[in-house]
């Protein structure tokens, strides 16, 4: 609880003084000034079962209203968010510097705004001259959107209740946000705090649908307050490498639909294209087969994407300390992974230099993709290219066993229908798909025998 402040209160005019002193500054009467502490807050409001307005309770069998949904005119933006903006809801996006929120924001504040509907940009960070300069270069300069560039929430609050309640309110950053009501420069906790509340508050009142652009810390994470999350409906995470071309927009909280869901963008000159098919981006350039590459049908959400697993074994001729390196997936999995194929298949990882790589800078974090990554590892330290038209998926458990996984017939549904024919994974396993063959494997020494001894 933050401490009281003091003051000194004249007894013979009523002045109050923040200091002691001997003359009091208003009526000039000498040592009159006594120290008159203020009530806290805590005595002040300890008794609240009175006085305040009675709340109305609904049974929770009453039938209620299903929120219609709008769509935004791009289907992985509406995949991501559970089927599209729901009125009256929170959204906190956020992502690194220049991945491309901003550009996505305009396209959808574009298309609701070509749509019939009311869309409001706020951009805090740039001016409105720099937002034309970028609709312009996406072609979307005639898109009647309302653009303004503020960063005080009361002007921004007290114009949109001026106007008519928008579709959609964009709020470009809340970093930006500025309350003068609160104490603190913008970008502080405590005015993040309360400029997103006030911002909430309204789009709540009013059925507009709130996009708040968060900004990241050096690790990734949305910077701020950890409140800020819990107050939002939706939380989500632009990523992608500035390198590659494509962006996956992830969805982390979703109280309005599923949470992991994604949705696949290409960057292009022209702004974010959609990505229908996003496991033909992962699998380019597999027409010849080689060693140490192994295709593995990863789950986002309800949505299966094949991607490729790539390892690479160096041996050592010195007495060097190996080295393993790890993108795309965790480096304690792999090197747990190692472990169980030492220990449990007499494979020797111990004198050479062990690099893991998924394809396309796509990130893993399904433990399904233990099998892929053991086929991956087996082929390189034996140099024996896995069959180009086979998937690998199975959880390896500290004692070789091959483990079963979620939503299997799925993975295989998406591998046949991307023209694969094989699958391994764990045995007893569902019924494979037509044009599809399933091999189930109980031990990891199966896996290493099935793969060393293909001539």
């Amino acid at each position: 609880m933050a401490k009281p402040k003091r003051r000194y209160v004249c007894q013979a005019c009523g002045g109050v003084s923040t200091r002691w002193q001997g003359q009091c500054p208003d009526c000039g009467e000498w040592n009159t000034l006594a120290e008159d502490a203020p009530q806290t807050v805590f005595s002040a409001k300890h008794d609240l079962s009175s006085g305040g307005r009675p709340i109305q309770f609904t049974p929770l069998d009453q039938p209620g209203e299903v929120p219609r949904r709008q769509t935004s005119g791009i289907s992985e933006f509406d995949r991501a968010l559970g089927g599209g903006l729901v009125p009256g809801s929170a959204i906190l996006m956020g992502g690194d510097p220049g991945i491309g929120k901003s550009t996505l924001l305009l396209q959808v504040s574009a298309n609701v705004a070509q749509a019939g509907g009311l869309s409001v940009y706020v951009s805090g960070e740039e001016a409105a001259g720099q937002v034309r300069l970028r609709a312009e270069r996406l072609g979307l300069s005639r898109a009647p959107i309302q653009l303004a560039a503020a960063t005080s929430v009361r002007d921004i609050l007290t114009t949109l209740g001026m106007m008519d309640k928008p579709s959609l309110l964009v709020i470009d950053s809340i970093q930006t946000m500025h309350s003068d009501q609160i104490e603190g420069a913008p970008g502080t906790v405590s005015q993040v705090r309360g400029c997103a509340f006030e911002l909430i508050r309204y789009a709540k009142e009013n059925g507009v649908t709130l996009v708040l652009v968060g900004h990241v810390t050096k690790d990734g994470s949305i910077a701020g307050p950890r409140v800020l999350e819990h107050m939002v409906d939706v939380v989500m995470s632009f990523e992608g490498e500035r390198s590659h071309q494509y962006r996956i927009l992830r969805s982390i909280k979703n109280r309005f639909g599923p949470v992991d869901e994604i949705g696949v963008f290409s960057m292009e000159g022209s702004g974010l294209a959609e990505v229908g098919n996003p496991s033909m981006l992962f699998l380019s350039g597999r027409e010849e087969p080689m060693a140490g590459s192994a295709v593995f049908p990863a789950m986002e959400g309800t949505r299966p994407v094949l991607v490729e697993i790539q390892a690479l074994i160096v041996r050592l001729q010195s007495g060097a300390t190996p080295r393993r390196a790890v993108v795309g997936w965790d480096s304690g999995r792999m090197a747990m992974l190692l472990a169980v194929l030492e220990a449990r298949c007499g494979l020797s990882f111990s004198n050479a230099e062990v690099y893991l790589n998924v394809a396309g800078g796509y990130r893993l974090g399904d433990p399904a993709a233990d099998l892929a990554v053991a086929a991956a590892l087996v082929s390189a330290l034996g140099d024996k290219p896995l069959s180009t038209d086979a998937v690998w998926f199975g959880e390896v458990s500290l004692a070789g066993e091959i483990r079963p996984v979620a939503h299997a017939s799925i993975r295989q549904r998406e591998s046949a229908k991307l023209g694969f024919s094989k699958a391994f994974g764990p045995a007893n396993g569902p019924v494979p798909e037509k044009g599809l063959t399933f091999s189930g494997l109980t031990m990891l020494p199966n896996l290493v025998d099935r793969i060393l001894s293909d001539a």
